[in-house]
């Protein structure tokens, strides 16, 4: 059986990429295509590139780190793969790549981490963070989404079946594209994690410094209690603007290594997560080290965390929601079981993935 899997493209390392590599545990010998790749990724997530194709973007000027301004040209790039050679076709889609095209005598499954999310979603906050939701630049870039938006409906059909990472994910999968999916969750590397039972003084926090992680929000909160403290690790484009809303309880230690940052999450009295995340890795990741989580109330947040039993929930992104949500948890730390937290967070490794996604691919063919 000759294995196709479509990837977006490979440019930075995230929760899509460690999906792609666990994929190719299950697959090994799969070929894999993708908008383009930068070659140092490729060779960091162990793919060898002589099994890569890259699509013409990949020549254009600058394409691995401005891949995202040639958005008009993903469509038509994703449709020149000929994957007629393939029996099976698997795409890991956030963006065009459940797009391309298959015959009728293949089998196309998509790992759907969510459909386009500055075209659907997110559409509003996207053209706003952007600077494009006015203007002339701000019109053609809604002319663009919208096009990209017709495209990525009328592509549906060309899935066999969908695989949703979260429930979450699974109900926008039924709205946007009149179809149903199943969840099989992401793999997360619970294993890299150490249980730690006895905990320090701290709050702690990491993520990119962009907008949609609400870091900001986090900080004021904590800037609003200064007799706890708050460690966050990360850097970004709104680094600058955090920090100057940080208190002096509140650390910001910028970019620092897995090392780092793996010794604060276990020794952390509590991770605080503020994102609509599709799902959320890191979360899950805190809880294996066997630290409670306080999380926005809102998307996959709500599979992966137990509310009182491994976290607790706050309703709003807001920071007076925050503050309350730790002053609650205060009150009732004892009831959180660091043990506990760690054995809820192994439902989501790695091998359960693997096992999951192969009993599903191997059910569907056996069904053809």
């Amino acid at each position: 059986m000759k294995v196709a899997i479509i990837h977006d493209w490979l440019v930075t390392l995230g929760g899509a990429e460690k999906v792609l590599q666990a994929i190719l545990k299950i697959y090994p010998h799969a070929d894999i295509f993708t908008l383009v790749a930068k070659d140092d990724l490729l060779e960091q997530i162990g793919v060898n590139k002589e099994r890569v194709t890259t699509s013409f973007i990949q020549r254009f000027p600058k394409a691995t780190s401005k891949w995202r301004s040639y958005l008009p040209f993903f469509p038509l790039a994703i449709e020149q793969f000929d994957l007629s050679a393939y029996d099976l076709v698997l795409s890991s889609s956030f963006c065009v790549a459940k797009g391309v095209l298959t015959n009728s005598e293949q089998l196309h499954i998509t790992y759907c981490h969510s459909p386009v999310r500055y075209a659907w979603d997110l559409h509003y906050q996207y053209l706003r963070e952007s600077g494009l939701d006015k203007g002339l630049k701000g019109w053609l870039a809604k002319y663009l989404l919208h096009r990209l938006r017709n495209w990525d409906a009328l592509t549906a059909p060309r899935v066999d079946h969908f695989i949703s990472n979260s429930n979450y994910i699974g109900r926008r999968i039924k709205r946007v594209y009149g179809r149903e999916a199943t969840t099989i969750y992401p793999n997360v590397a619970v294993e890299d994690f150490e249980l730690q039972e006895s905990k320090g003084d701290f709050y702690f926090t990491c993520s990119r410094m962009v907008p949609y992680k609400k870091i900001d929000l986090i900080v004021e909160a904590f800037s609003q209690m200064p007799d706890k403290r708050l460690v966050v690790i990360g850097d970004g484009p709104d680094f600058d603007k955090i920090k100057a809303k940080a208190g002096e309880n509140v650390d910001l230690l910028g970019f620092q290594s897995f090392e780092v940052l793996k010794d604060h999450m276990k020794r952390a009295k509590a991770f605080v997560f503020a994102a609509d995340e599709d799902f959320g890795i890191v979360p899950v990741e805190a809880q294996a080290s066997g630290t409670p989580v306080l999380a926005y109330g809102k998307g996959g947040s709500l599979e992966t965390v137990k509310e009182g039993e491994t976290g607790l929930f706050f309703a709003e992104q807001h920071a007076t929601s925050i503050r309350e949500c730790v002053l609650t948890f205060e009150k009732n730390q004892s009831q959180f079981v660091a043990k506990d937290i760690r054995l809820h967070a192994e439902k989501f490794s790695e091998d359960r993935f693997i096992q999951e996604l192969k009993k599903f691919i191997d059910e569907k063919l056996a069904n053809r």
